[in-house]
């Protein structure tokens, strides 16, 4: 087009006329076809400049494995017992490490039979301005009783629960730290609860009920560290750490949060974690979770290692002083903690 043009007026002038009319044309030229690439460059840095969908953070399955280790070397985190004080300050030091901000509900709660229980609810909080939360939480205390050793002799004695309790623990400790470095959209609220292992052992034959159990979470049911707390939802941990553990749909989770528990096992599906992750119903447990859905209404669900090969559920280490780390796998503690991150950052 161009060429024509240029001949066409190009003979009505004279030879020199005619060769800066050409130059001119020229630079013409040059001037279109840059400001073309220009306005194609412009374009693609716009659609690079597009948000992508929110990427979670790499769980960090050995830093995990570390944090069930340290407590556990700290002993039975039994309250009223040193190790459980220590355990306890260990914990509030790493959420403030983690940029936390801190709760820490002390209440004096009464067991079963009648002793009473220094206790701490730890709650470490993200981007609290935000209304919308995602509540996660696991028991930071051990079972004072081995009441399922097979020995009567050592039933009386404190297990060290590394699966029951730690496990938990650890797995929310690595997403705290990762919350730390780069928060979701969302407000997390992180809570180790306590005093959730207390409840009547199987060598007592009194009539207590079932609200022995989960001491710390109905305390803080009933008295949120926010007045009028709510949760769009909230995940409980409770044994996941166990090599080949298997994750069942628990009933209260599906009857009270069923979106939740669709969401939470196909993301681990997706993610290759379908052999812990099972796609079918299991039974119905006494929990933190149970507590928090009927005192603030939040659906929950639990997250908690289930044998169906077992009378009681749980595999054969549950209760007993064999409970120990030579049961943690850093795969289980990835599979578990890796899911949960997927899910609160891409909600």
């Amino acid at each position: 087009m161009w060429k024509t043009l240029v001949d066409y007026i190009c003979v009505r002038y004279n030879e020199y006329d005619m060769n800066k009319l050409k130059i001119f044309f020229m630079i013409l030229t040059c001037a279109f076809i840059s400001c073309a690439n220009k306005n194609t460059h412009e374009g693609a840095e716009r659609k690079e400049q597009v948000p992508a969908i929110a990427q979670a953070p790499d769980f960090n399955a050995d830093t995990a494995y570390l944090y069930v280790e340290k407590q556990v070397s700290f002993g039975p985190r039994v309250p009223n017992s040193p190790a459980h004080k220590a355990c306890g300050d260990y914990l509030i030091d790493e959420l403030k490490r983690f940029g936390a901000q801190l709760h820490v509900q002390e209440m004096t709660l009464t067991a079963y039979n009648g002793d009473r229980l220094q206790s701490r609810n730890i709650i470490g909080s993200y981007n609290t301005a935000n209304p919308k939360r995602i509540l996660l939480f696991a028991h930071w205390d051990s079972r004072p009783y081995a009441d399922h050793d097979t020995d009567p002799t050592t039933q009386r004695i404190p297990i060290d629960g590394a699966d029951d309790g730690a496990s938990g623990v650890a797995v929310l400790l690595e997403i705290a730290r990762q919350t730390g470095l780069r928060a979701p959209e969302c407000g997390i609220d992180i809570i180790f609860f306590d005093a959730e292992d207390y409840g009547t052992p199987a060598f007592d034959k009194g009539n207590y009920g079932n609200d022995t159990w989960c001491l710390g979470s109905q305390f803080w049911a009933k008295n949120p560290h926010t007045p009028n707390y709510k949760a769009t939802y909230g995940i409980l941990l409770d044994m996941v750490g166990a090599k080949n553990a298997t994750f069942f749909k628990e009933d209260l989770s599906v009857r009270r949060a069923s979106f939740l528990v669709e969401k939470v096992w196909n993301t681990a599906r997706d993610l290759g974690y379908g052999k812990y992750f099972i796609q079918a119903r299991g039974g119905s447990l006494i929990d933190d979770h149970q507590y928090v859905i009927a005192g603030r209404n939040i659906p929950c669900i639990d997250i908690i290692n289930y044998d169906m090969e077992n009378t009681h559920g749980f595999a054969d280490y549950w209760h007993t002083h064999n409970d120990t780390m030579e049961n943690i796998s850093r795969e289980t503690l990835k599979a578990v903690g890796q899911t949960v991150l997927e899910v609160i950052y891409k909600p």
